[in-house]
């Protein structure tokens, strides 16, 4: 089992809990993606709960890479991230279950137990978006559904008050690429500025 997140204190709030639903578990730590590309080939896991603001990756590759060296391993996105905008997202990407940094200790141990039993978790939300989904064909209309995945990371960056400089190593990406995709995710969200962005995120958050 691994533990992946980037806030040591929620870390050690999952790490607790998860002992105490299987005290046998053997946990392992990490800081970063390619900290977990190296213990994905040193160890067989069972569980991974990842976080996807992290260093040196992105979600999307640690997913793939999981798939390609243990597709048997369960993947469980923990985020502080808007859960009606990017968990179906990262269910698409591959992700096993989505577990939202606000959820109450109660929900956080359902999650688990659940992800532990049956290897998937989504929350009452998420199964009532998907539900809403399959019938209007649109998640309350949003416009985020018009971004591609590297777009919405991008524009969640800069809706938290990132700069370019800051988002660019945070993804291990080029300040000119991070540039490009602002100018493209503006254009398809017809907005000029970061609190016009702001206010989309408020609005449909």
């Amino acid at each position: 089992m691994n533990g992946f997140d980037d806030h040591g204190i929620v870390r050690m709030g999952l790490v607790q809990t998860i002992k105490r639903l299987r005290p046998s578990a053997q946990i392992s730590e990490v800081e970063d993606y390619r900290s977990l590309y190296k213990l994905i080939l040193e160890k067989e896991l069972d569980l991974v709960i990842m976080d996807v603001n992290m260093p040196n990756g992105s979600v999307q590759d640690a997913i793939n890479y999981i798939k390609i060296h243990q597709p048997k391993l369960k993947i469980l996105i923990f985020s502080s991230q808007d859960e009606e905008i990017y968990a179906i997202r990262y269910l698409k990407m591959g992700a096993d279950g989505y577990l939202s940094k606000q959820s109450s200790p109660a929900v956080i141990e359902a999650a688990l137990t659940s992800m532990l039993k049956t290897g998937r978790y989504a929350s009452d939300l998420l199964r009532e978006s998907v539900f809403s989904k399959s019938f209007t064909g649109s998640s309350k209309g949003s416009p985020f559904e018009a971004l591609s995945d590297r777009e919405l990371q991008i524009a969640g960056k800069l809706a938290e008050g990132l700069p370019i400089k800051e988002i660019s190593t945070q993804l291990n990406l080029h300040a000119s690429t991070v540039s490009t995709y602002k100018v493209r995710l503006f254009e398809k969200l017809n907005i000029r500025s970061v609190p016009e962005l702001m206010e989309i995120f408020r609005l449909y958050s």
